[in-house]
């Protein structure tokens, strides 16, 4: 389902490749691991991933083994016993479990269904547990996640959340037939999931088989009309998972969804992924042009000549090192900045609800605070979390844009004096705001930030404490002596969340300003750096005896017209790319 696909990423991957190909036979040994590692060998990796979510007993689990054409996965699982799976490709059945630590225990296979139902568990947390197996659909690089009920209030709730869901490539998002578009669904689709995953959220009816022909039509008109308030024209199939693994899979809907999966994973998300490949591919093309004139230029220069100029450019390198320290300053400096004001902006947060406590408390009954009191603080911190996180990323991505102008005004003065040792006119890289969003990430280091964020700190049982441990406390207790218990246990378990969401928001501030300083430490030397990398690899070619003066001249006319035509090869492949999808 998913050849063309198949077949231009294997176009891309084997143009990419001639290009790395090229750059290391002139010299450019840097920018061809470049292109190997952080383009070729990432589209050979690259795998689509489809998250499967839903509230508990929904049937997500029999709908994924209705997927796979077998059952695999347990089913009646409870918040308690659940975890995440991963499936994907394997030649024979298999299956492991990771840990949250990262370490790996094995796990037989048939005892899959088992250990999310009361088997026998591991010591420590686990992350997930991956189950490979030689499933057709599978067999498309494709990987399914198979989640826990998202009406659970957990760590892992908020992993799924702010990790797999920003992440995946597509989300296939379980009602249930007889009770679809419940009130705290839409509340989970409107606030947690539409604004991140508006444009790949498919809408599955599980157990659609309890209608009878003239509930169907008029049930599914109600799911879509509920939904439309939340996405425009949204995507809803209704399936019989038990239909499916009964073997009467015309009858189930599954085949529907899935063509229509492979069609969107095609033509959507591989075309993004394509695309920018190609867009990078360009880039890098760019970058070897010079790489391929400084060569030309050195093959014509004496060895006296040659030497002078590697020493000349890598003295120029040296002193460029000054400015390249002043940006990596500035970088500190603002971040240090940015984590002073959120962390202020975070006592501000806790000051104002603890405030508002005493007032919440005068108004509420004793079982109001069991019921309510941990979901109150849950829910304040996470909006307050959310808007203060949308304020970093401002922030950062300011940041990140001032630094890329810098930098690209530097390369413009490096690119001068590197033409006037080379005696040639070589033009300064080409730095842009979406290669330093490419490279730097920053999108993912946020995305990564709230859900580490929320994960540790927020969802890990600190703020909801408070219910249970007053739950505990009240028995025999009076109204009275509840609520002042409240108000004393209240600001205790805020100012705790809060002193470990603190770290946090550093972590994520951190992160990004690491990736930021590598990247312009790295454009920063790019120029010089490709230059001596060619006029070095020259000179030992000379030293080596293996190197004719005349033939290398034509060597490099000839690089000269296999980089043209890569460049057009590129050009060629993202214009067909782009026409097939308009």
């Amino acid at each position: 389902m998913l050849d063309s696909f198949r077949e231009r990423k294997l176009e891309v991957i084997e143009t990419l490749g001639s290009l790395s190909d090229l750059a290391r036979s002139v010299g450019a040994a840097s920018l061809a691991d470049r292109v190997d590692a952080d383009l070729v060998k990432k589209l050979e990796r690259d795998r689509f991933h489809l998250v499967v979510v839903g509230e508990f007993n929904h049937g997500k689990s029999t709908f994924v083994n209705a997927l796979l054409g077998r059952a695999v996965l347990p089913v009646g699982v409870t918040p308690t016993t659940a975890v995440i799976h991963h499936i994907e490709w394997g030649d024979e059945p298999s299956s492991k479990v990771v840990l949250a630590s990262g370490q790996e225990q094995p796990l037989p296979f048939e005892e899959v269904k088992t250990f999310a139902t009361g088997g026998a568990r591991a010591d420590e947390p686990v992350s997930y547990v991956e189950v490979c197996l030689p499933a057709e659909l599978l067999r498309e690089r494709i990987v399914l996640v198979d989640t826990p009920g998202v009406n659970d209030l957990s760590l892992t709730r908020a992993e799924i959340t702010y990790g797999y869901i920003p992440r995946s490539d597509a989300v296939l998002f379980v009602l249930d037939a007889g009770q679809p578009v419940k009130e705290s669904e839409r509340l989970f689709l409107e606030h947690q999931l539409i604004g991140k995953s508006r444009d790949k959220i498919f809408f599955v009816v599980a157990k659609s088989d309890i209608w009878n022909a003239d509930e169907r039509a008029e049930a599914l008109g109600y799911v879509k009309n509920r939904l439309s308030a939340l996405v425009e024209d949204p995507p809803v199939f209704p399936v019989s998972a038990q239909a499916a693994l009964a073997g009467r899979a015309e009858e189930s809907g599954v085949p529907e969804l899935v063509d229509h999966l492979m069609r969107f994973l095609a033509e959507e998300r591989g075309r993004i992924l394509l695309d920018n490949a190609l867009g990078e591919g360009l880039s890098a093309a760019a970058v070897l042009g010079r790489g391929v004139d400084a060569r030309r230029r050195a093959v014509a220069m004496s060895a006296e000549q040659l030497a002078r100029r590697i020493e000349l450019l890598e003295s120029d390198l040296a002193g460029h090192a000054d400015t390249i320290e002043k940006r990596r300053l500035d970088i500190r400096e603002e971040a240090g900045a940015i984590k002073a004001w959120a962390r202020r902006d975070l006592d501000r947060f806790c000051d104002d609800v603890v405030r508002q406590l005493p007032g919440i408390l005068q108004q509420a009954s004793g079982d109001d605070l069991k019921q309510h009191l941990g979901p109150f603080f849950e829910h304040s911190f996470r909006q307050w979390a959310e808007l203060e996180t949308r304020e970093i990323a401002a922030a950062l991505e300011a940041l990140g844009e001032r630094m890329v102008a810098l930098v690209k005004d530097d390369a413009h003065d490096v690119g001068k004096r590197v033409s006037g040792a080379m005696g040639a006119d070589l033009k300064a890289p080409p730095i842009e705001v979406d290669r330093f969003a490419y490279d730097v990430g920053i999108f993912a280091v946020l995305s990564l930030g709230m859900g580490v964020m929320f994960a540790n700190a927020l969802l890990g049982g600190l703020l909801l404490a408070a219910a249970p441990a007053l739950a505990l406390w009240n028995r025999g207790r009076t109204e009275a002596e509840i609520k002042k218990r409240a108000l004393e246990l209240g600001p205790v378990v805020l100012r705790e969340a809060a002193a470990k969401v603190g770290p946090k928001i550093d972590e994520m501030v951190d992160e990004f300003a690491s990736r930021l300083d590598e990247w312009v430490v790295t454009a920063g030397q790019e120029l010089h750096r490709e230059v001596i990398e060619v006029l070095a690899a020259v000179r030992a070619e000379r030293e080596a005896g293996a190197s004719d003066r005349e033939a290398e001249l034509a060597r490099s006319e000839r690089d000269s017209e296999r980089l043209s035509q890569l460049g057009a090869r590129l050009e060629a492949l993202r214009g067909k790319l782009r026409g097939a999808s308009a």
